[in-house]
């Protein structure tokens, strides 16, 4: 976490109130959350009454897909049609894949280009066949795994044509790159404090004036009556710091590591023989660096950069303790043996050189050696 926000968060810990209730603590606490709601709002380009606080991005992004599908759906039963790029973070496929499967809902996975880059053209035909069937679109701003950043800009100029809803997962986005929901156009953007050097468990979803959500969970009708459940003044006061910090701190962040990010995949490629960059050289986030190390498994290396102090991700998900290719990977067209050996590496405000030099010290023999261990059997 970033040390204002730790100490924000600390502050507030030490404070009693339900913000719901009507006593002095509660309204004291109540003062708190409405301070993070417009401190949030100002960072990106908001009003502070289309600030959704929520659990995190996962719920922030269920609700944006769920509840505006079924928002939709009860205005014009003709709109089924869920409109989701083929490299979506889970948190907005599997709610996508949901509701096709438990809401009649039709699902159509909007295809990207080599670089992970959604192709607009497919949108384009995409709308132009089916727009008054569609619900929404979901695009997120930048891609969690390869680190590319989607021409979120044109979409929302087809979906205005059509007046279909945009949503956008931005949670990998703010602080990385000029984040404005206000100039954006979007109808409703994800975000989440962990990525931003706040506390685990606060997000938000951004949701414009007017723009009608079906809620997901049901209770006390917090959060204009979307979103139920009562809120953590100290979460997301810690959070909204968090979000102010990383958006004012943005661009110099962006200099420094991606000046980090970029010597990381300069030496990659010239020390290990094999390796491939996955995603755009430019036009991607500055602190991502993603690559494949073909006849590798991504498991192997992950655990081996481990054992000598480097922490990294493979990006694709490990079911019942068999390894399975990345789906943004394989959206990409990339092969699938070589899709397993992936790895992304992130940097973030802690990060300095050493780090980058201690990587690439220890990269080249991992690699060597889990290429000598294979690749494990799929059946």
């Amino acid at each position: 976490m970033a040390p204002e926000a730790t100490r924000v968060l600390v502050e507030q810990l030490a404070r009693t109130g339900n913000p719901s209730s009507l006593h002095t603590s509660g309204r004291a606490a109540r003062r708190v959350v409405e301070e993070s709601r417009e401190q949030l709002a100002a960072a990106l380009g908001a009003r502070p009454s289309e600030v959704l606080f929520t659990g995190g991005g996962t719920e922030a992004d269920n609700l944006a897909v769920k509840g505006l599908f079924w928002a939709r759906r009860t205005r014009d039963l003709r709109r089924r049609r869920i409109l989701v790029s083929a490299v979506e973070h889970h948190a907005v496929l599997d709610p996508a894949f949901w509701m096709a499967e438990h809401a009649s809902a039709e699902l159509v996975l909007l295809p990207v280009d080599s670089d992970g880059v959604l192709r607009v053209d497919a949108l384009a035909e995409e709308l132009a066949e089916h727009a008054d069937e569609t619900a929404l679109i979901s695009v997120m701003w930048a891609n969690n795994e390869v680190g590319a950043l989607q021409p979120l800009s044109d979409v929302v100029a087809l979906a205005r044509q059509y007046g279909v809803p945009v949503h956008a997962d931005a949670v990998q986005a703010v602080g990385q790159v000029p984040v404005d929901f206000g100039a954006s156009g979007l109808d409703a953007l994800t975000l989440t404090g962990h990525k931003v050097g706040g506390p685990g468990g606060a997000g938000a979803l951004l949701a414009r004036r007017g723009l009608e959500l079906t809620p997901v969970q049901h209770g006390g009708g917090q959060e204009r009556g979307v979103r139920s459940g009562t809120l953590d003044a100290a979460l997301l006061a810690s959070f909204a710091t968090a979000v102010s910090s990383a958006v004012d701190g943005r661009a110099a962040f962006a200099s420094r590591v991606g000046a980090l990010r970029d010597e990381l995949v300069d030496g990659v490629l010239a020390s290990v023989p094999g390796a491939v960059l996955r995603g755009p050289r430019s036009g991607r986030l500055p602190a991502n660096a993603h690559f494949t190390f073909g006849g590798c498994e991504g498991d192997s290396l992950l655990y081996l950069l481990d054992s000598a102090g480097v922490e990294a991700s493979t990006g694709s998900a490990c079911q019942a303790g068999v390894p399975r290719p990345s789906h943004v990977l394989l959206a990409m067209g990339v092969d699938e043996l070589e899709a397993r050996g992936a790895l992304r590496f992130s940097l973030g405000h802690t990060s300095v050189p050493s780090d980058v030099a201690a990587l690439l010290a220890v990269l080249p023999g991992v690699v060597e050696r889990a290429r000598a261990a294979g690749l494990a059997v799929v059946s």
